[in-house]
């Protein structure tokens, strides 16, 4: 890849919580509902740029394997993240559970990642509500708990899945314009520290 990652970002969850067809849906724009379901063997890479006010953001995104034989092999993945897209199927509870596993795996191991909770296949629920077995205020009031975000998707009709990764370069940006005003500010101290040091020995 010639262009430089900006943001390292993974994806974790249960396998079939959706992880491949959220990235697919991003990065390709296309949904294959006809696919039989293939594991994810290791990790799957792929990068995507996003303009976030007049800054590019380059987006390095990392499909990690879901099956729990392959786990620790996704740690590997997420050190050194920036965001993590943790995602569950909404049609499916222990998937939310499993959510919580990698979200307390985040917090031991990568706490300065940034936490985005992914609700996958909106589009079900939202067609049958008796299928949703996630309910919405619960996963916020857990976001709220973990310091996190969370987003309802569908890979299927594309609904959200760009507001997610847009919030998380924004997010980066934001928080670069926020290191980069502290440094300058500490300069300006440094700066301004011999001179006031300077007239305060004159006057004695």
């Amino acid at each position: 890849m010639g262009s430089k990652v900006d943001v390292k970002v993974v994806l974790l969850g249960k396998e079939y919580s959706g992880k491949t067809s959220l990235v697919e849906r991003y990065l390709h724009h296309r949904f294959n509902d006809n696919c039989p379901y293939q594991n994810t063997i290791g990790a799957a890479f792929g990068a995507n740029k996003v303009t976030v006010g007049n800054k590019c953001v380059t987006l390095g995104i990392w499909d990690t394997a879901g099956s729990e034989r392959y786990e620790a092999m996704s740690r590997i993945y997420y050190r050194g993240a920036k965001g993590a897209v943790v995602c569950y199927d909404l049609t499916d509870r222990t998937s939310f559970d499993r959510a919580k596993f990698w979200v307390n795996e985040l917090k031991t191991y990568e706490s300065n990642c940034k936490i985005y909770l992914c609700g996958t296949k909106c589009d079900i629920v939202q067609h049958d509500k008796k299928l949703r077995k996630v309910d919405y205020h619960m996963t916020t009031d857990y976001a709220d708990e973990i310091g996190g975000k969370v987003f309802e998707t569908s890979s299927k009709t594309g609904h959200n899945v760009d507001e997610v990764f847009y919030e998380i370069a924004q997010d980066y940006t934001k928080e670069e314009d926020f290191a980069k005003n502290a440094e300058e500010d500490h300069i300006l101290q440094l700066q301004d520290s011999p001179q006031k040091h300077s007239q305060c020995c004159g006057l004695r």
